[in-house]
């Protein structure tokens, strides 16, 4: 986990204890300025539930981590990009760690799909596939191509839902949208698949 610590040049003043600590905002305006030891007291503030959300979508620990951290870099780059008037700085960064979590699950579909491509195509059966390669090859890409005349929304639910194995629920964080959008963009999605597929009801 990224955590700064106290430089040489700190001086014992910056040190004092408050009744009351600073709030986000405040402290991302210092980060904003280069001040580390603000950096250090917002990462003790926001870094639990901001694991948190990540571990949620990610499940995975080592992988929640490293995307903590690399939420907390992006913090400590981007705060002179905070606007106040915009929204609170909970909701900045918590919007951040989302977006980063799903750009991870996206990147690991993407890699399990290009895994699974590369096996598919090293694979060498003892017997003659041919017909079947032939056969699986145009099933692919009819699927494909299904799934390219789907809307952006419907695609990205139908890959969490189906390929990526997440429950609606699941579907709905990620995807910050109530369940019951999460349905309906899967029903009318099967529904367009079932279509271009040719598929009887």
């Amino acid at each position: 986990m990224l955590r700064l610590v106290p430089s040489e040049t700190d001086r014992p003043e910056d040190f004092e204890s408050t009744d009351k600590p600073a709030t986000k905002e405040s402290l991302l305006a210092r980060v904003a300025e280069g001040d580390q030891q603000a950096f250090g007291e917002l990462y003790d503030q926001i870094s639990p539930r901001v694991f948190g959300l990540i571990r949620r979508l990610l499940v995975d620990h080592a992988q929640s981590e490293e995307v903590t951290q690399e939420v907390f870099l992006e913090i400590w780059q981007s705060a002179t990009r905070y606007q106040p008037s915009r929204g609170g700085a909970t909701t900045w960064i918590l919007t951040m760690a989302h977006r980063r979590a799903v750009d991870r699950i996206r990147s690991s579909q993407s890699g399990r799909d290009r895994d699974v491509k590369i096996g598919i195509r090293d694979y060498v059966a003892e017997y003659d596939n041919v017909a079947e390669t032939v056969e699986t090859t145009i099933e692919n890409e009819r699927v494909k191509e299904a799934l390219s005349q789907l809307t952006e929304l419907q695609r990205q639910a139908v890959t969490l839902a189906y390929y990526g194995g997440y429950s609606h629920s699941e579907v709905a964080a990620m995807l910050s949208v109530p369940i019951g959008t999460v349905k309906t963009r899967l029903r009318d999605a099967m529904i367009r698949l079932r279509d271009e597929l040719g598929v009887a009801s």
